[in-house]
């Protein structure tokens, strides 16, 4: 059974231990009764070695799986990319500009400064922004058919007992187009939700990715090119390859800044000029966009053009490919048995094979990072396109980026989970090697054209191409190689698990190449 809330469970879960041990389960029927008649219980298939789940019903009957199946693992997205987050953030801005406004001298008409009560009051009214608040603006929105009108109307209703803040009120929105209001809440909502949602989620990875890069720092595998075999490199320097690109697509999107435009209608600060023509508006644009940590854009139509946010989203979109690319490797290499998936008890790998353990982490990661750049692809082409001075298409589009966030974070949880279920086959990485000494033939041609041999390449492909070479026939090889005593011995005792140059090296030492702030 599942109850609605937690202090019900602990509280009955108690009860009904301690009666079933008493013998009374005449009792216990009779609260299981009461407790069904007041909604507080609800039953729940259960089997004894398999887990109890709570189904929410709204999340069977969502449309999109980041609000059914993937809820968990974005609900904090919600603090971003739902419609209450963003009629906060305007809520914010609104109020931001408000405040800053009533600070220009010459503005305001034979007024007093805000006090620190008045600030109080709208400070609060962000801080203690509930879904209820949210809801209200929703109503009034419904009468308006204009969402951000209908926020100033919310902001207007939330001072009307302050008689020193109504009388300002007319300053609310003031010299603003909606998109004046609209583009820096994006703004602000895109930056926390990278900062606060992907950096944490990329960092965790990072971190075990550098962790087993070491420890299979010396895991000597075969490579492959042309999904052929290929001079042996090691497991953990494959893996510090991606922990190498995964931090360089990080660190480009450090540098970037939303940008935020703040010049009314067109862009020309037109009603600005018209009221109040002494202000230097552009500079006060300026001081109000970079005082909210976003990037002033001083050219602009209506709308901010987008080409930030494109910049932005190319780079997630990039991370994300690089985490594709991670997750095939992954599954091929488990493929080929490089690495052993765990096999978690009660878990099925198929509803017919009962041996399958597969690695479904990593598809399950390929899949929705592939939507989430689909979306990202298609954000970055459409969003710098606006007709003239502006067309609402944009506002359509950009409503959506919270699913491609959405999906992005599913693939990276994914990806955790996966690596976690990793085990290294070592032994079987070695086993292959031994069966493999024409990897060797790059090394044998090598010293031999140091020694300025004939035609070495040519000799070692007649010995090699195609073939699988066994020890015995390449030490055969080596010994009759006209080449110093010394060199004939050193590549007697090569291995095709020794032959592996620096990559031990590379992948300790990847801690040296990355920034790694993130980390």
């Amino acid at each position: 059974f599942f109850f609605n809330d937690t202090a019900t469970t602990e509280i009955y879960t108690s009860l009904f231990v301690g009666s079933v041990r008493c013998g009374q389960e005449t009792g216990i029927i009779m609260i299981i009764r009461n407790l069904f008649k007041k909604g507080r219980m609800v039953p729940l298939f259960f089997r004894k070695g398999f887990a109890t789940t709570a189904v929410n019903k709204e999340r069977l009957l969502a449309i999109c799986p980041i609000d059914g199946r993937y809820k968990n693992q974005v609900a904090s997205l919600s603090n971003y990319f739902s419609e209450s987050a963003l009629i906060k953030y305007r809520v914010q801005v609104e109020l931001h500009w408000f405040k800053s406004l009533l600070k220009e001298k010459g503005l305001v008409f034979n007024d007093k400064p805000l006090g620190d009560a008045d600030v109080k009051l709208l400070d609060d009214i962000v801080k203690s922004f509930s879904t209820d608040d949210a809801q209200k603006v929703k109503d009034i929105e419904a009468v308006t058919n204009h969402d951000m009108k209908a926020v100033e109307y919310f902001i207007k209703d939330k001072i009307k007992d302050s008689s020193h803040l109504k009388s300002l009120g007319e300053y609310i929105h003031f010299t603003c187009t909606s998109e004046d209001i609209n583009n820096l809440a994006y703004g602000l909502l895109l930056s926390d939700s990278i900062s606060k949602e992907v950096y944490p989620k990329i960092s965790e990875m990072q971190k075990v990715l550098i962790t087993m890069s070491y420890n299979m720092a010396g895991a000597s595998m075969m490579a492959r090119t042309h999904g052929q075999p290929a001079t042996p490199t090691t497991m953990g320097k494959e893996l510090a390859n991606y922990v190498y690109r995964i931090n360089d697509s990080v660190q480009e999107l450090r540098k970037f800044k939303t940008p935020g435009k703040f010049n009314g209608a067109v862009g020309n600060f037109n009603a600005h000029v018209v009221t109040c023509p002494q202000l230097d508006w552009i500079t006060i644009s300026k001081n109000f966009v970079e005082s909210l940590g976003l990037k002033w854009v001083p050219y602009s139509t209506q709308i901010e053009q987008h080409d930030g946010m494109a910049k932005i989203f190319n780079t997630i979109e990039r991370l994300n490919t690089i985490l594709i690319g991670l997750c095939r490797d992954i599954w091929m290499y488990t493929s080929y048995g490089y690495f052993k998936l765990k096999v978690i008890k009660g878990e099925v790998g198929s509803s017919t094979m009962p041996h399958k353990v597969n690695p479904i982490y990593f598809e399950n990661a390929e899949g929705n990072l592939g939507i989430a750049n689909a979306l990202f692809g298609h954000f970055s082409s459409k969003l710098p396109i606006s007709r003239m001075q502006r067309d609402l298409s944009d506002s359509t589009v950009i409503r959506n980026i919270g699913l491609a966030f959405g999906y992005s974070l599913v693939g990276y949880s994914s990806i955790m989970t996966g690596l976690k279920r990793l085990d290294i086959n070592q032994e079987g990485m070695l086993n292959e090697l031994d069966n493999h000494y024409e990897l060797l033939a790059e090394a044998v041609q090598t010293v031999m054209r140091r020694y300025k041999k004939d035609a070495p390449y040519e000799l070692l492909k007649d010995f090699t191409r195609g073939k699988e070479v066994k020890q015995a026939d390449y030490l055969s090889f080596v010994e009759n190689l006209d080449i110093p005593s010394d060199e004939k011995e050193k590549l007697k005792k090569l291995k095709p698990s020794l032959y592996i140059g620096t990559a031990k090296k590379l992948a300790q030492d990847i801690t040296k190449y990355i920034q790694c702030a993130i980390i």
